[in-house]
Parts: C-alpha cells; structure tokens; sequence
C-alpha cells in the first residue's frame, strides 16, 4: 500500500510539472546577479599583448607623482604598460627659472618604467604650460631663450639613453583653432611666453625650429612628436601639417603627430561621423608623412553632476570611437592611445567625471567598451551627435 501510494505521488507530481501552464515553467530572476558577468576581466595590457603588435600600437594612462606608492599605481600596474608623466617633465617643474633645477620628478618616473618595464612618452613640452617667471610680463626675449634652451638641451640629454623613453613631445599647443600661433599675453594666466622670441623670414616662430632643433641633437634616439590640442578643425590642422612638412624639409627631424583629444560632452567631435572622418584622414595624412599618430592626453568631461547613464552610455562611445579609429589604422604606422589620467577626482567641488575609472577606482562602461572593442577589434563607430 505504501509502494502504491508512492508511486501515485509520482505520478502527480510528473503532471503537474510536465503541464504546459506558464505559472509552471516560469524561472525566478537571479535575485543578486553577477554585475560583472560577460564582461572582459582581462587587463588592457594583456588584451593589447595578445591581440596586437605592441610594438606599433600602444594603450596606456598618465600618472600624477603623487600617485606613486597609492592605490593608483596599483590600478595603473595591473591594467597599462605604457604610461606618460602628468606634468612631471615640463619647463615649470624642472627649470621654472635660473639657477632652479628640479630633477626629482624626473628621476622617479624614470626609474618607475625601468623597474616595472613601461614604456614611456615624456611630455616636457615648449609651449604654453610654462613657468609664472617665464610668462611675466616684464622678461626679455635673452632670458627666455637661455631658459628654455636649457630646460631642453638637459632634459633630451637626461632621457636619451633611457631604454624605456621611446617618445617626446617636443613642442605643445603651438597653433590655436583659428590657425594662429598662440602667443603671450598680459599677465600670467594661460599663454605661450616663447613665440615673443620672434619668428623666422617664413614666419615660423623660432622657438618651435630651436626646440626641433636642439632635440635632434640631444635626443638621437628618442621620437620626437609635434602635439596639438583642439578640434578638428581643418584650418588649424592645415597649419600644423604645414610647419611639420616645413620643418622636415629644412632637414629637421619630426617622428610623430600628437593629438590631444580633450573631449566634452557639450562639445560635437567623437561622436559626430564627419569630425570622425576627419580624424580617420589626419591619421592617414601622418601615416603617408612618415609620422607615427598618438592620441596623447585623452578624456571625457561629462556636464552632470552626477551624470546619467546616458552620459555614461555617451562618454563610453566617446573613448571607444577614438580607440576605433587607431584600431583601423594600426596596420598603416604607429598609432598609441594614452589617457590623461586614471580615475576621477574625490573632490566634489571640481569634479569632471572625466576618466574610465570612478573616484573609487571602479571601472565606468568606457573601460568595458574599450576593452571589448580592442578585444574584437571592432572598427564600427557609434555615432549620437549630428
């Protein structure tokens, strides 16, 4: 009787599961799914390792000194193996005026790649990112000249027999949107002190031929990169590949073009299909120049505070779409891509949101899309912006 009545059960229990009602075959949701689940846990310097010749395509981010010995380092060692210096290089930290040298800087990012085998851009550029001395208003064309002529000759000197250096920027923000050189102005906010030095018979300012100059004498064996800031802005652009073929002509030598990419969300560039285009022929015009192409100091400022998630959503896209066009070109020339910064800042008051990674170090959906559209090495833009 019991052997009976357990079979019954059985039975009644195989019909009522087997039934084609949906309240039956309905399966509860995964209450505390895995946020991560499907996404790359690779890091970017593995998936760049496995999927690419990383001799000529570079993905890294930029370091702040004192970031060294910190969670950031942390995060950078794990995920990057290429890493420029956040203002570390330049005029204003190591020679900001005579007799004043400061090579701490210096020596220790220097000595940060070689432990840790980075390669490494060195962004101590001539240019408007210069000293309070040199840009007030009351110096002479004599000292700012034997100021920068300095700075130059011993940083090229200091860094060319550094295995780990393979890049310079040599001049920065020399040209504005409107294709006019960037100059001085009154007072020491934002200007470029060293085109009031004077220009050449062909009105190119001579501290942009000094600098190439002094850097293909001292720094034999490093590449040597022309950086741009703005848009695309096809006049300015036009200016820049103009000096660069005039420089090359007069026997100097330029290894590369540097853009900047500092992206705004209120601004249409990445994700606009014609700036995209044009990014596409100015990475072929370099190419078909000799010039490696670098994205040097890329970032996302979204205007929410906080954003959404379509500003997350935007500002993924923005990345990713410039990560596409050098993964399109990699089989041109050079190309390298290298943030200008790791994660967001923890100060409310001046937050921009403007990295792949949170004010905690948790990666936004701009570090997923990078790596999957590296991983894949998709080439198919998105666009949102007409």
């Amino acid at each position: 009787m019991k052997n009976t009545i357990i079979k019954l059960l059985f039975v009644f229990l195989f019909i009522n599961c087997s039934s084609g009602s949906d309240e039956s075959t309905v399966i509860d949701k995964d209450p505390d799914p895995d946020p991560n689940s499907g996404k790359i846990t690779d890091s970017f310097k593995k998936i760049m390792s496995d999927e690419y010749n990383t001799d000529t395509f570079k993905f890294g981010a930029t370091l702040n000194f004192y970031q060294f010995s910190s969670n950031v380092e942390d995060l950078f060692l794990k995920e990057f193996d290429y890493v420029v210096a956040e203002n570390s290089f330049k005029q204003t930290i190591v020679h900001p005026e005579p007799d004043q040298w400061n090579w701490e800087r210096v020596d220790a990012f220097l000595d940060f790649a070689n432990k840790n085998n980075l390669q490494m851009r060195v962004h101590g550029p001539i240019g408007p990112q210069s000293s309070t001395w040199a840009k007030t208003d009351s110096r002479t064309n004599e000292e700012l000249i034997k100021n920068y002529e300095e700075f130059l000759t011993e940083l090229c000197k200091k860094i060319n027999n550094e295995n780990n250096v393979k890049w310079m920027d040599v001049v920065n923000e020399t040209i504005d949107k409107n294709a006019n050189w960037t100059i001085e102005k009154a007072g020491t906010g934002y200007q470029n002190p060293w085109t009031q030095i004077g220009e050449n018979e062909d009105g190119i300012p001579l501290y942009i031929i000094r600098s190439f100059e002094i850097a293909k004498e001292h720094a034999p064996n490093i590449s040597l990169v022309f950086n741009q800031h703005q848009g695309m802005q096809p006049v300015m652009w036009d200016k820049v590949k103009e000096t660069i073929l005039y420089l090359k002509n007069k026997g100097l030598r330029i290894d590369g073009l540097g853009w900047q990419a500092h992206l705004r969300d209120n601004v249409i560039l990445s994700l606009n299909k014609e700036q995209f285009d044009y990014l596409l022929s100015l990475i072929d015009w370099a190419h078909e120049n000799d010039l490696d192409f670098h994205i040097t100091e890329i970032d996302y400022r979204m205007t929410g505070d906080p954003p959404n998630n379509s500003e997350y959503e935007r500002q993924a896209n923005g990345y990713a779409n410039i990560a596409k066009a050098l993964i399109a070109k990699r089989n041109n020339g050079v190309v390298t891509f290298n943030t200008w910064g790791v994660y967001d800042k923890n100060e409310v008051s001046d937050h921009e949101y403007k990295y792949i990674y949170d004010s905690n170090l948790n990666p936004k959906k701009a570090v997923d899309l990078l790596k999957s559209s590296l991983k894949n090495k998709d080439i198919t833009p998105k666009f949102f912006d007409n």
